[in-house]
Order: C-alpha cells, then sequence, then structure tokens
C-alpha cells in the first residue's frame, strides 16, 4: 500500500491527472495520512473498519479515475526514486481543522432535528 500512496502523492501533482482524480486522490492521500480516523480505533471492531474497507475502497477509485498510461509512469517513478511522503504540521492542522468543522456540522444538525 505504500507504494501505492506515493504513486497516488505524484499523481496529486501531475498536471495530466484529470481534476475528478485528483480531487479523489488528495482525499485518499490525506486521509491515510491523516493522524485522526473517521471511526477511532478504540472502539471494538468498528475502529479498523475504515482502515480495512474505506481506505483500500478510496486507493481502488483513485487509481481507477488515473488514466492507466499516466499511472504505469508514475508507478515505474515510485519505484526507482522511492520517496517518502512529506509530513506536514500547517496540512495535519488543516486537516484537524476540516474534522472537526465536520464533527461540529454534524452535531449541530443532530441537535436541531432533536430540538426543531
Amino acid at each position: 500500500m505504500q507504494l501505492q500512496l506515493e504513486v497516488l502523492y505524484l499523481a496529486s501533482r501531475e498536471p495530466r491527472t484529470p481534476l475528478l482524480a485528483k480531487l479523489i486522490v488528495i482525499v485518499v492521500v490525506a486521509y491515510a495520512l491523516s493522524p485522526i480516523d473517521l471511526i477511532p480505533d478504540f472502539i471494538p471492531l468498528l475502529g479498523y473498519l475504515d482502515d480495512l474497507l474505506l481506505l483500500p475502497l478510496g486507493i481502488w477509485l483513485a487509481i481507477k479515475l488515473v488514466p492507466a498510461e499516466l499511472w504505469h509512469e508514475l508507478q515505474a517513478r515510485a519505484e526507482a526514486q522511492p520517496l517518502s511522503l512529506p509530513k506536514n504540521f500547517r496540512a495535519s492542522v488543516v486537516i484537524a481543522t476540516l474534522w472537526i468543522s465536520a464533527l461540529a456540522a454534524v452535531a449541530y444538525w443532530l441537535w436541531k432535528g432533536l430540538n426543531g
């Protein structure tokens, strides 16, 4: 999976990647690198559901959206020059802010529904 994430990272920075594919790739790579899980790992059984299902499905979808020829080119580049994916503190803050905002929106929606 590490090689696939590296290829997806390269695809996200490649101008020839179609826009929809690029958006899916960015979301998948950001989620894979995010320290925050959709379903926290401490929840029995469900905690690893996102790691076992959601992430592989996102990777599969992203791979299908990247043109095959471009995918093979980027895969060869990743195999020839393995890279370490960047660890960016600012990106972590942005991802954490997005998750907190999404959770706040869901909480507000539930609160309005119960009190509406």
